[in-house]
């Protein structure tokens, strides 16, 4: 089944009921005319057909479109398979998904006061505008999901010579994937290995405004051969100290050499990068820290507000 509008709906006023309309205007600002509009990331609502329909039957009534106060209703995507930055493109409209459910208005919400429970929270998708244009029932919508594009670099000698086979990059992939199963952003990685060497770590980050978060694992400590945060430091415009020292103070109580680590984090443009050690057991460890905040500071880049 393809994906298409179903139904387009406004309101006035916040709370209430949205009511179909024969075309929708978007701007930078949302739906000309509806309550939602504004400078904010939810400034758009979407609903499924088939989420109301079966709502509908364990309700035990028929709901009308635009009843869930859901901008657009749509058919042919289950939306619950949906990530957050994917892309809706309805004619010259483009759509950026920015959360995932909310928390229903309870007393203010009129379903919820009818029936006690309302399915937007697990259901809706809120966007906000990327292009303008018009949207009427019937268009046709491409979905285009955007994952996070993930860099994970390993410096190591011996292992890009072949001399044993390189276990901390796969380490970070493998633990960023169990993290995107639970999350509602997703992402594809690619590995690289290289030699502890300036000009190749150079090269290796020149692409950097490609991808939405690098990682780079090994030459982080003293030795004459770590050079990894001496290449990333002077290339950052904004450095995130609090995540590295946090890390090792918490694992520099119990192993002292945990504190001659030089691993840093910060932004290059709008891309975020970590640098961690070279062992599985320190990734392992830094990753546990690093990903508590990684969704939300990705989000803060993009300008998506969840507060």
């Amino acid at each position: 089944m393809s994906i298409k509008v179903v139904s387009v709906n406004i309101s006035k006023e916040k709370g209430v009921i949205k009511c179909p309309v024969n075309v929708i205007t978007l701007n930078e600002n949302g739906i000309v005319g509806d309550a939602h509009a504004g400078n904010w990331h939810r400034q758009i609502s979407l609903l499924s057909k088939e989420s109301i329909e079966e709502f509908g039957v364990k309700a035990g009534r028929t709901f009308k479109w635009g009843e869930f106060a859901e901008n657009i209703t749509v058919e042919g995507i289950n939306l619950s398979d949906v990530s957050i930055l994917d892309k809706f493109l309805i004619g010259d409209v483009e759509l950026e998904v920015t959360q995932i459910g909310k928390k229903c208005h309870g007393d203010g919400c009129a379903i919820f006061q009818e029936i006690g429970k309302c399915v937007m929270p697990k259901n809706g998708l809120f966007c906000r505008v990327i292009t303008g244009g018009l949207i009427k029932a019937n268009d046709e919508i491409i979905y285009k999901p955007a994952p996070l594009k993930i860099k994970i670099i390993t410096l190591s000698d011996r292992a890009s010579s072949g001399e044993y086979t390189d276990r901390s990059g796969p380490k970070i992939k493998e633990l960023l994937n169990v993290h995107y199963t639970n999350s509602n952003l997703s992402a594809d990685f690619v590995n690289i290995i290289i030699p502890d060497n300036e000009d190749k770590l150079k090269d290796e980050l020149s692409d950097v405004e490609e991808f939405d978060i690098i990682f780079t694992t090994g030459g982080t400590g003293i030795s004459s051969k770590d050079i990894t945060p001496d290449v990333i430091k002077p290339m950052l415009d904004k450095e995130i100290p609090g995540i590295m020292e946090h890390i090792r103070i918490k694992y520099g109580e119990k192993i002292p050499s945990a504190l001659l680590s030089r691993s840093i984090a910060g932004v290059i443009n709008k891309t975020l990068i970590y640098s961690l050690p070279g062992s599985v057991k320190a990734v392992t460890e830094y990753i546990h820290e690093i990903q508590k905040s990684l969704d939300h500071a990705i989000l803060t880049i993009k300008n998506i507000d969840l507060h």
